[in-house]
C-alpha cells in the first residue's frame, strides 16, 4: 500500500493513509485476540476461521449484530473511547449466549465523520478486550470515513459475532415447567440500553454534567461509561454443570420485553422485588427523573443484567457456581403458571 494515496480523495474529506495507520495501531491489540482456529489476519477482504468440531453431533451456526446506541455521545463528551468497543461486544455475544452458543468471531464496523488513526486503535483497543473476555476472535471490520454525514469527531460502532452450539444442547425453554427459579446475574451498571432517556434525565449535554460527583463515590461520568458485563465465561461453564433452560439478556425493554422472550407459552416469570439490591444508579435516575417503577423496569435492567432458568433443586448450587466465577447472583424469582410472560411482585 506504499503507493496508494489519492489527493483529490482526501480533498474531499476521505483519507485512506489514515485507514493504513489504524490498522498498523490496532494489529497488536487484534493479536490478542488470537484463538484456535483462527485463519487470518486483518487487513484482507474476509475473516477466515475453522471451528472445531469434534464432539459435535449437529453443529448450528448461531449470529447476532448490534451497535452500542446513543450511549456512545458519552464517549464524544468525555473523549474517552476505550471501553464502548467492550459494550459493542457484549450486545452481541450476550445475546447469543441465550440458546447456549460458544462465540467464536466477531467482526466490527465504524463509521467516522474523520479517521483519526489513535481514536480509531483506541476504540478497536475496546473491542479487542471484549473479545478477550467473551473468548471468542476479533477476525476483520471496517473503519469507513463518511465527510458530510456526521461530524468530523463523531463516529458510530456496531458488531457482528458468529457462535456454535450443539443442536442437541440449544436452550429453548422446552423442558421449563412451574417451580423453576429464576437467578438474576448482576449488571455493572446501566450497560448500553435506554440512554436516551438517561441522557434526559440528566440533561447530559456536557463534560461538566458528566463531572458531577454522586453519592456512590463516582463520578456520573464513569458510573453511566461503565462497560456492559460479558457473562459468556461464567453461563458457559454453568452449562457444563447444570441443566439450563432458559437464558435471556436483559437490555432496552428492561425486565418486562426481554425475560418473557426466554418463557414458553402458558408460563410466567414471577419476580420478587427485595430479592436483590437495585444499585444507586438506578434509584438516582428514577428519583431524579421522575420515572414510573414500572417504566423504569420496562427500560433498564435494574441491576440484572441476565437472568437464567434452572430447576429449583438447582439453584442454589448454580447461584454458588456464578459467584464462584465472578458473577454475582441472586435467586430473583420463580416460574408459575399464566398467560402474562412476567409479574414483579
Amino acid at each position: 500500500m506504499k503507493n496508494s494515496f489519492s489527493d483529490s480523495y482526501k480533498a474531499a474529506g476521505v483519507d485512506v493513509t489514515a485507514g493504513y495507520e489504524s490498522v498498523r495501531l490496532m494489529r497488536d491489540d487484534v493479536k490478542r485476540t488470537e484463538i484456535k482456529g483462527v485463519l487470518s489476519g486483518i487487513g484482507g477482504f474476509g475473516g477466515l476461521f475453522q471451528p472445531d468440531l469434534s464432539g459435535m453431533k449437529e453443529p448450528v451456526l448461531v449470529s447476532g449484530t448490534d451497535g452500542v446506541g446513543t450511549k456512545i455521545k458519552l464517549a464524544f463528551l468525555l473523549d474517552k473511547h476505550d471501553t464502548i468497543g467492550i459494550d459493542a461486544v457484549a450486545m452481541c455475544v450476550n445475546d447469543i449466549i441465550c440458546c447456549g452458543a460458544k462465540p467464536l468471531f466477531f467482526l466490527d464496523y465504524i463509521a467516522c465523520g474523520k479517521n483519526y488513526p489513535e481514536k480509531t486503535a483506541s476504540i478497536v483497543k475496546g473491542v479487542a478486550e471484549g473479545c478477550i473476555q467473551a473468548g471468542c476472535a476479533l477476525i476483520g471490520g471496517e473503519t469507513a470515513e463518511h465527510p458530510g454525514l456526521m461530524p468530523e469527531n463523531e463516529y458510530d460502532l456496531a458488531g457482528y459475532c458468529t457462535g456454535i452450539v450443539d443442536r442437541e444442547k440449544i436452550i429453548d425453554g422446552k423442558d421449563m415447567k412451574p417451580g423453576d427459579i429464576v437467578i438474576g446475574l448482576a449488571s455493572s451498571g446501566v450497560h448500553s440500553n435506554g440512554f436516551s432517556l438517561v441522557r434526559k434525565i440528566f440533561d447530559i449535554n456536557s463534560v461538566e454534567t458528566l463531572s458531577k460527583r454522586l453519592d456512590n463515590g463516582r463520578s456520573l461520568g464513569e458510573t453511566l461509561l461503565e462497560p456492559t458485563k460479558i457473562y459468556v465465561k461464567p453461563v458457559l461453564k454453568l452449562m457444563e454443570k447444570i441443566k439450563v433452560k432458559g437464558v435471556s439478556h436483559v437490555t432496552g425493554g428492561g425486565f418486562y420485553e426481554n425475560i418473557p422472550r426466554s418463557i414458553p407459552d402458558g408460563l410466567t416469570a414471577r419476580i420478587t422485588k427485595g430479592s436483590y439490591e437495585v444499585p444507586y444508579i438506578f434509584k438516582l435516575m428514577q428519583q431524579t427523573g421522575g420515572i414510573s417503577e414500572h417504566d423504569m423496569y420496562n427500560t433498564f435492567n435494574m441491576g440484572i443484567g441476565m437472568t437464567v432458568i434452572v430447576d429449583k433443586d438447582d439453584a442454589n448450587e448454580a447461584v454458588k457456581l456464578l459467584c464462584g466465577e465472578g458473577t454475582d447472583a441472586y435467586c430473583i424469582g420463580e416460574i408459575v403458571s399464566g398467560s402474562e410472560g412476567i409479574i414483579i411482585v
